[in-house]
């Protein structure tokens, strides 16, 4: 009997060096490792190029440069061009040709058993169930943002007739995949009306690799002592990630004010389209106890978490019932706590206010919001026990729940299921 083959369909795929993209070299891996003949479909590195990472999976043109190869531990990758392009005309064009040539090579890869992809985009969904539709094969459809509702928060969508087009759009990805996953309860409770059949949806959430990140000693931390200095006596407050539209940095500029005579320092470390605004913000309030740096490499990240004493975490009003940050789980299997900023309800208050590794403020009102925030700092100043109590208790939390075995065995049970249905 042949082996069951997936297919896994992502915008990000390794050597691409971004969350969604770890998050599916695991799950590519486990499914190889479960027996399966995986294969994957994503673009050419173009969110987060890391150079490194390139030259270990090097990409081999084919056809001059119509679509690229290479090797993900043994399994093929399939790089369909992909660039940041600034203008708008040219990403929509891009944007196209990557759908066009994902499904005209998807018809042309044999035996497929399965089709996994996440979202964004939500259209990925649609190049699936007609490609699918035609081989004969399933499709599993994975809610890591929901759209159109995304959009609409960020208001970067605004015409009735689109909205309508794009909701149209959801239903048919939701109703028309043999299943659909999502990462929590609070995003489950949003879509699953949306559902003829609210059985073919799923809660898996998003997990962590515990064989990379997990506690160090502060004595075996080695990184570059320019950037990271030893400061002894100083709380070190940290955030290392996109630095873009979802994260409010309002907080924390008006933070480093407070602190910017006490034994606080801030770090931010990453690229992503806020990064000149807020350096520009740094320099014009001649903030010296804010370093705001590079994007590091992800092997250096467990020593970054354990270098800084709390993690911060500001959500947007426009983002923060529509994502969910991974950073969590890194943060806590290092055994780290966290200091949170974001409404009621929203996904990341509803995972973390149980389990009381962090500190979350859910006021809305700015002043209020700053006020909370400043009096935990001041708490930890006094007392910095807090912390490694915290960090425990998440540490705890993680390993039990959601370490990579133990989520991506639910995505090995949930195919292994749909292809018995058969």
């Amino acid at each position: 009997m042949s082996k069951k083959k997936i297919l896994i369909h992502s915008i990000v795929f390794s050597p691409d060096g971004v969350s969604t993209a770890y998050l599916y070299n695991d799950i590519a891996l486990r499914f190889k490792a479960a027996g399966y003949e995986a294969e994957v479909l994503t673009t050419t590195p173009h969110y987060n190029i890391v150079e490194e990472e390139r030259l270990r999976q090097p990409l081999i043109s084919h056809l001059g440069g119509l679509y690229y190869t290479s090797n993900f531990h043994g399994i093929k990758v399939t790089h369909i061009p992909q660039k940041k392009f600034k203008s708008s005309f040219l990403r929509m064009l891009g944007f196209l040709y990557w759908h066009f040539l994902s499904f005209a090579i998807t018809l042309f890869k044999k035996d497929v058993s399965l089709i996994l992809s996440p979202s964004p985009p939500l259209t990925i969904g649609i190049v699936n169930i007609m490609a699918a539709k035609l081989k004969g094969c399933k499709v599993i459809y994975n809610v890591q943002e929901i759209y159109p509702d995304f959009l609409i928060q960020q208001k970067e969508l605004k015409s009735g007739f689109i909205i309508k087009c794009l909701s149209w759009l959801e239903r048919m990805v939701y109703n028309n995949s043999d299943a659909v996953t999502t990462i929590d309860a609070v995003f489950y409770s949003t879509i699953v009306n949306r559902f003829k059949q609210p059985s073919k949806l799923h809660i898996i959430p998003n997990f962590v690799d515990t064989d990379l990140y997990k506690p160090i000693d502060k004595a075996q931390i080695k990184l570059d002592s320019h950037l990271f200095p030893d400061e002894p006596g100083t709380l070190k407050i940290m955030y290392a990630g996109n630095i873009g539209f979802a994260q409010d940095w309002e907080p924390l500029i008006a933070l480093a004010k407070v602190f910017q005579k006490a034994p606080v320092s801030f770090f931010i470390i990453g690229e992503g389209a806020m990064k000149n605004a807020l350096s520009s913000q740094i320099s014009e309030n001649n903030l010296t106890n804010v370093h705001l740096l590079p994007y590091q490499p992800r092997e250096l990240m467990p020593a970054l978490i354990a270098y800084a004493d709390l993690h911060f975490i500001f959500m947007t009003n426009e983002m923060e019932k529509h994502g969910f940050p991974s950073k969590v789980y890194t943060i806590m299997a290092c055994a780290k706590p966290m200091l949170i900023s974001s409404g009621k309800h929203t996904p990341i208050v509803s995972f973390l206010d149980p389990i009381n590794c962090a500190f979350i403020s859910t006021e809305k009102d700015f002043s209020k919001k700053c006020e909370s925030l400043e009096g935990f700092i001041r708490q930890v100043l006094a007392n910095q026990n807090i912390l490694d109590e915290m960090g425990a208790r998440g540490f705890d939390e993680v390993t039990h729940q959601y370490s990579k075995l133990t989520v991506t065995s639910q995505y090995l049970k949930l195919a292994d299921t749909i292809l018995q249905s058969e």
